[in-house]
C-alpha cells in the first residue's frame, strides 16, 4: 500500500475540552516552546491528560489554563504515561531530556515513544536504536508546518513506524494535524522532512535573491511579487513570505535558527546519502551570516535583510 493510500486519519476524540477522561492515554510532552506549546495545548483541550515539561519551567507552567499539567522534571512527565511526545530543539537535547541522574532512559517497555521534532537522520537512527534496547514501541513523526497551524490543530504528521501502532496514536494525531502521511519504517518520517524543508530553503532563499535582483534593477519588487502571484510561477508560500520579507516583518513564525539548522540537516544527510544540494550548499553560509548577525531569533524572512 502507498503512502497515499495510507494518508489522513482524522479521528477526534469525543470528550469535551478541560475534562480529560480516565480511560484516555496520559500523555508526557517534552518540549513546549513555539511549536510544542500549542500542540500540547492541542492535545490538552481535546482531552487528553497531558504531563508538559519544558526547560523553560514558565512555558509548561503556561498550559495549565488548557488543562495540562506542569511536570517538574523530564522522569516525572513520563513516569506512568502511555505515550511520551518529544517536540525539543534538536537530537542533543531530547537525548538530555530523557536521561536521568544516573545517565539511564528512565522510560518503561510499554511506554509509545512518538518523536516529532526534526533532528536529522542520525539521530533518529540513535533515537531507533535507543527504543529497540529499551523495548519501547517507537514512532518518527516530525511536522510539516509552522506556529500558525500548531495553533490551529492543522499540522501535516509525517509519521513512521509500525503499523500496528497506527491505530493507538491516531487520535493523538488527530488533534494535532489536519491530515497525518503514513510513510512506512521508522525513519521515513524524517527523511520525508528533511526533503520538505530542503524544498522550502530553497524556495525561501530564491525569493529572497529575486526581491534583491528587482531592486538592483530599479524595479519595485512588490510589483514583481504581484506578477508572480498572478502566473503559475508563484507558489502561495513564496508569494506570502515575499511579502512579509518586504514589509520588514520578522515576527517568528519559523526562526531563521531553526531553518539553518534544518537546512543543515539536509545537507548533511545528502552527503550522506551521495546526493547533490548546489542550492542548498550555497544558501548555508549566507544563512550563517544573517543568523550572526542578529537575526537567529528573527523569521527566516529576515534572510532579505542582509541581500
Amino acid at each position: 500500500m502507498t503512502a497515499t493510500q495510507l494518508a489522513a486519519q482524522q479521528l477526534t476524540p469525543a470528550h469535551s475540552a478541560h475534562s480529560p477522561r480516565t480511560d484516555t492515554p496520559v500523555i508526557a510532552f517534552l518540549g513546549t516552546g513555539r511549536m510544542g506549546g500549542p500542540m500540547a495545548a492541542n492535545l490538552a483541550r481535546a482531552g487528553f491528560r497531558v504531563r508538559a515539561w519544558d526547560r523553560t519551567a514558565s512555558h509548561a507552567a503556561a498550559l495549565a489554563k488548557d488543562g495540562a499539567t506542569a511536570a517538574a522534571s523530564p522522569a516525572d512527565a513520563v513516569k506512568g504515561a502511555q505515550i511520551l511526545i518529544t517536540m525539543l530543539a534538536d537530537g542533543p537535547a531530547t537525548e538530555q531530556a530523557l536521561r536521568g541522574p544516573a545517565g539511564e532512559l528512565e522510560i518503561s517497555p510499554d511506554l509509545i515513544w512518538v518523536q516529532m521534532a526534526t533532528v536529522g537522520m542520525e539521530w533518529t537512527q540513535r533515537f531507533i536504536n535507543t527504543a529497540t534496547h529499551y523495548q519501547v514501541s517507537f514512532v518518527d513523526a516530525p511536522v510539516s508546518g509552522s506556529q500558525g497551524p500548531a495553533q490551529a490543530g492543522e499540522l501535516t504528521i509525517l509519521a513512521s513506524g509500525p503499523s500496528w501502532l497506527r491505530e493507538a496514536v491516531a487520535p493523538v494525531f488527530a488533534a494535532l494535524g489536519r491530515a497525518t502521511s503514513w510513510l512506512g519504517p521508522a525513519g521515513n518520517g524524517t527523511r520525508a522532512k528533511l526533503v520538505l524543508n530542503n524544498w522550502l530553503a530553497d524556495l525561501a532563499e530564491m525569493t529572497s535573491e529575486t526581491l534583491s535582483f528587482a531592486r538592483q534593477l530599479d524595479l519595485d519588487p512588490a510589483l514583481i511579487v504581484d506578477l508572480l502571484e498572478a502566473t503559475p510561477l508563484g507558489s502561495p508560500y513564496a508569494t506570502q513570505k515575499a511579502r512579509t520579507m518586504l514589509a520588514g516583518d520578522f515576527t517568528p513564525a519559523f526562526a531563521l535558527k531553526h531553518a539553518l539548522k534544518d537546512a543543515e540537516l539536509a545537507a548533511q544527510a545528502a552527503q550522506a546519502s551521495g546526493a547533490e544540494l548546489t542550492l542548498t550548499s550555497a544558501l548555508l553560509p549566507r544563512w550563517r551570516r544573517a543568523a550572526a548577525s542578529g537575526h537567529a531569533d528573527d523569521d527566516l524572512a529576515a534572510i532579505y535583510a542582509t541581500t
